[in-house]
């Protein structure tokens, strides 16, 4: 996963700025932890969905094995049987443990795993203060690449709570205590007209991006439209009235036998009652806001509902290109990213205040995940982080409200499979001119 030109700080050898980087987004985790019980670190709910305390002690042994073990004298792990169960897919590097079975690890206890964080965090913080100019320079590329790949699970924490307590018939809220949606005036949908052309996309520049994002090429577009929102749950509501699911001219043949297969009706997490449609949230069951993006959805049901409207999901280089054009800063305060504080999706408050396009949902291209040309993977353990992935899945692009703001990039590439739906993902509509 990646994004514009911020992210974490690459500062050039400044220790104490690295070292500061470190208890940040460390300690921003641990607040995400905040708000459970001990019961709840320990839930798998299917099987890409993993336990919190799993989270916990993953993002720790990257750092153990990946930096502490090859260059920390004398440094000894904290327990030999760690590197089994919490390797994730690192395959040169040793035997992961099954993703499948994550929620069968009672032990260790949730005790135990907050121990061998505290036991890494101390290493870390002697290795980056103590290494020489030399070894720094091949340190600094591993603790950035640490730090955003901890913010993804970050991300993924409360991805997978949310999935976790909305199969509890109690709707436990994972906070009870977060912000509440403004009311806002009913935003049409406007589009926006760009040109095409010959145009390069792909990360440039001195900020971290992943191998994923690179390298910069040049990409051949026609004029097209993009819509300045994402679509809303009360357009997305007409499809469903209009009998989207019980249609199959919309579908994909794959999708199509997905809904038959799964019996999808409508967005993951959506419940109709007899006073209408609910939607689980990490603050509890919510009635649904019709105009909030639409999220939860696969790319099958992204697709479909493109198709019943009569356009179509843009391409990852015409929403790169949109990006641009428009000079949104991911970062903003505007944004609904993590910081905000709603954990949700909220409604746009002005179609035409330039484009809704960071934060809120995660939202599906019609671009196959495969690398850029002239992508090569990197040598080791590292290069399996993104490239072996790239197969059968689609990109995703702009955060969501569970993203840090200083993660995200106008060149970040997300990257699930066409069936999957229980991250925040969501739909915005491109057209041919």
């Amino acid at each position: 996963m990646a994004g514009a030109q911020r992210s974490v700080p690459r500062p050039a050898g400044l220790r104490g700025t690295m070292a500061e980087d470190f208890r940040r987004v460390r300690g921003a985790t641990e607040a995400l932890c905040s708000p459970l019980q001990t019961e709840d670190f320990g839930i798998q709910t299917m099987p890409d969905v993993s336990p919190v305390k799993w989270h916990i002690a993953h993002t720790s042994w990257f750092f153990e094995a990946f930096l502490l073990v090859p260059h920390q004298a004398g440094y000894r792990v904290f327990d030999a049987a760690f590197d089994h169960l919490f390797n994730s897919y690192y395959l040169t590097h040793g035997d992961p443990f099954l993703r499948p079975q994550r929620g069968y690890l009672s032990r260790p206890t949730v005790a135990r795993v907050f121990d061998y964080r505290r036991y890494v965090d101390a290493a870390m913080r002697d290795l980056i203060e103590g290494a020489d100019d030399a070894l720094w320079r091949q340190l600094e590329p591993l603790v950035v690449l640490g730090l955003n790949h901890e913010q993804q699970h970050q991300e993924l924490i409360l991805t997978d709570l949310k999935h976790a307590f909305a199969h509890n018939p109690l709707h436990p809220a994972y906070r009870d205590d977060l912000r509440a949606p403004e009311a806002v005036d009913d935003a049409p949908q406007v589009w926006l007209e760009l040109p095409g052309g010959l145009l390069e996309i792909g990360h440039a520049g001195d900020g971290f991006a992943y191998d994923n994002e690179q390298p910069r090429h040049r990409v051949w577009l026609e004029d097209f439209a993009i819509a300045r929102r994402p679509v809303s749950n009360a357009e997305y509501l007409a499809f469903i009235d209009d009998g989207g699911y019980r249609e199959p001219r919309w579908w994909l043949s794959e999708g199509w036998a997905t809904v038959c297969s799964a019996g999808w009706q409508a967005p993951l997490y959506w419940e109709h009652r007899e006073d209408g449609w609910w939607q689980f949230t990490l603050g509890g069951l919510r009635r649904l806001d019709p105009d909030a993006p639409v999220c939860h959805v696969s790319h099958f049901e992204a697709d479909a509902y493109a198709s019943w409207a009569g356009s179509r999901l843009p391409r990852e280089a015409e929403w790169e290109a949109a990006s641009r054009h428009v000079g949104v800063d991911p970062a903003a305060d505007t944004n609904n990213l993590r910081g905000a504080g709603y954990l949700q999706p909220v409604a746009a408050r002005h179609a035409d205040d330039g484009l809704q396009l960071f934060g809120d949902v995660w939202e599906w291209t019609a671009s196959p995940y495969v690398a850029y040309p002239g992508f090569r993977r990197p040598d080791g353990p590292v290069g399996e982080y993104n490239g072996k992935f790239m197969s059968g899945q689609l990109v995703l692009r702009g955060g969501s409200c569970v993203t840090p703001a200083d993660h995200i990039r106008a060149t970040y590439r997300n990257f699930f499979y066409p069936a999957d739906r229980w991250q925040f993902s969501g739909i915005r509509l491109a057209e041919d001119r």
